[in-house]
């Protein structure tokens, strides 16, 4: 076919992916679009190509789902790197708008459409105890509304599961947590990526090594278990960590917490950026 296209890109809000990275830009109707079409032949041949690639891309993707189609997000609420008119300071977003809710800056179906995309850029807002900035996931009690907190001592034992990867890092400060316990007042611990030292960091306590040589964009698994006053840390089916503490009003958090910004020296648009593949909480 005379008229056949020599150059396709899918882009969201007209910003073309990169190096596999989905653009910072305000969503569009459809989540994607085809730009840039080149004609090889007559006009009339190049008007037919269009029009035709055009329906078969926009009906195949603009269906992208949200997130949780992907994940099971309702026992979770998820804080963003941003404020607005929404609840929260930064944003929260609870349950029912989580179960279809999605931004294509900093929580997103990836690409493959086999990963929630948690992104927080080093010049988005911080919380109250916090001046970092976060696209991550605030454990909640089963209805989605209400916050949950349960103690390490409980007989219960609390477990969540990730498969999971970070695929992104600010350029300056090479810092991202991926995973947490948090008590009422603080993390108790927080799984951390500082270049490529992946490693349990514990407050006031020394720090758990996972992986010494970690590789951007590798997927691992982890299975962190709190109860019976003890919480274990399971790296890739590995058992790394069994610690004795106890601690109450706990809650996991899961996602992107990048830990730079402008002040640290990183530019307002680096960013820290996690794909979850799987994620499972149980209490038993």
């Amino acid at each position: 076919m005379d008229g056949a296209i020599n150059q396709l890109e899918e882009r969201r809000g007209g910003v073309p992916y990169r190096d596999g990275i989905a653009p910072r830009t305000k969503p569009a109707h459809y989540p994607y679009r085809v730009v840039d079409q080149i004609p090889i032949g007559n006009k009339k041949m190049k008007c037919q190509a269009i029009s035709i690639l055009s329906l078969l891309v926009v009906t195949s993707l603009s269906a992208a789902e949200p997130p949780a189609a992907i994940l099971d997000l309702a026992a979770w609420k998820l804080t963003l790197p941003y404020n607005t008119a929404r609840k929260g300071n930064p944003d929260e977003v609870v349950q029912p708008e989580l179960a279809l809710f999605q931004d294509p800056n900093c929580f997103f179906t990836s690409p493959s459409g086999d990963a929630v995309i948690f992104r927080a850029s080093c010049g988005g807002l911080g919380t109250e105890n916090s001046s970092f900035p976060r696209s991550e996931l605030r454990e909640m009690k089963a209805s989605g509304k209400d916050e949950i907190g349960w103690s390490t001592k409980d007989a219960t034992l609390h477990v969540m599961e990730i498969e999971q990867a970070i695929t992104h890092v600010p350029d300056v400060k090479q810092h991202v947590v991926c995973a947490q316990i948090h008590d009422k007042e603080d993390d108790v611990m927080m799984v951390r990526l500082e270049k490529q030292k992946l490693f349990v960091e514990r407050n006031k306590f020394d720090d758990v090594p996972l992986d010494s040589n970690y590789k951007i964009g590798d997927k691992f698994t982890l299975r962190i278990a709190a109860g019976e006053g003890r919480i274990k840390v399971w790296y890739n089916d590995e058992l790394k960590m069994d610690w004795a503490v106890e601690k109450s009003q706990c809650y996991f958090k899961a996602g992107c917490y990048t830990q730079s910004n402008a002040k640290k020296g990183d530019k307002p648009e680096a960013y820290g950026e996690v794909a979850i593949y799987e994620l499972k909480v149980t209490h038993r």
